[in-house]
């Protein structure tokens, strides 16, 4: 293998930032989308060092553009001094107009919700992957688990025959 594909390979192991797992557990994700995002340079930094949360986040439509609330974005400990950084500020999202009103479509009309799955570096710019979502009840929830759990035992019980 060349350098280059090394260098490749390596990139693509460490582009991912942050993943919202819980949003899998809480929603059924119908479709994904990518996004931009607005960012200060203080939070690129953070984003390199892998300081990014999105355990808490939602996306939310508001005047006809799209903002992702509940982010936490660490501050580095060497940051400039002449910047005050709020961790959780409301961030905007990049998207095509095309896309976001077929969101707002989607979110006002038909009653799904928009849930960040993924945050993620892509050809050096962080981009976040929004799922368009509808909420799972608690018994889908343990059926889920249920499913996942005998997943496992078969696969047990097909490894050691």
């Amino acid at each position: 293998m060349t350098k280059k594909a090394q260098k490749n390979n390596n990139s693509a192991a460490t582009s991912t930032i942050a993943l919202n797992k819980k949003a899998r557990h809480d929603f059924f994700i119908e479709e994904r989308i990518e996004a931009g995002l607005s960012l200060q340079g203080w939070e690129v930094k953070s984003l390199r060092d892998g300081r990014a949360q999105l355990k808490e986040s939602y996306v939310l439509i508001r005047a006809g553009e799209a903002w992702l609330l509940g982010c936490h974005i660490s501050p580095l400990t060497s940051a400039s001094t002449h910047v005050s950084p709020d961790p959780t500020r409301t961030r905007k999202l990049l998207l095509h107009r095309r896309e976001l009103d077929r969101l707002i479509g989607a979110v006002e009309r038909r009653g799904y919700t928009l849930v960040p799955t993924a945050l993620y570096w892509k050809r050096g710019k962080a981009k976040l992957e929004i799922g368009l979502a509808r909420g799972k009840k608690q018994h889908d929830k343990r059926a889920a688990d249920k499913d996942r759990d005998w997943e496992r035992q078969k696969a047990r019980i097909l490894k050691h025959g």
